[in-house]
């Protein structure tokens, strides 16, 4: 099991920029294959980016292709998202999730951490 805890969000303006931080319990976090969710207000969950066990390769949405990254630093045991050119549809709950089968749901998540992006 591993646990998982954002940090890093904040009120931010729009054109700017923010990262935001996922910090894992366990030293097997090169293990799993890691993601980023948001939730924004009335809406369902949406996937934003994912990056696999090694960080060679990284998945994004459209919405979000550009100008967000996901990184990784496994000796850090930590997950990472820049987001830039913020825009105030980016204003949701930002989530980390994990999983050790590719194939399988993400089964472990952080609480989330909020981004307010004003216009």
């Amino acid at each position: 099991q591993v646990q998982l805890v954002e940090s890093g969000g904040g009120l931010v303006q729009a054109g700017g920029s923010l990262r935001l931080s996922c910090a894992a319990s366990t030293g097997t976090f090169r293990n799993y294959h890691m993601g980023w969710f948001r939730r924004a207000p009335g809406k369902d969950r949406e996937f934003i980016a994912s990056i696999n066990r090694g960080g060679s390769a990284t998945n994004y949405a459209d919405s979000v292709k550009g100008r967000f990254a996901i990184s990784r630093d496994n000796t850090k045991n930590t997950l990472y998202l820049q987001m830039n050119s913020l825009k105030p549809e980016d204003t949701a709950v930002y989530y980390c999730a994990g999983k050790t089968i590719l194939t399988a749901p993400y089964d472990y998540w952080g609480q989330g951490t909020q981004v307010t992006v004003s216009s």
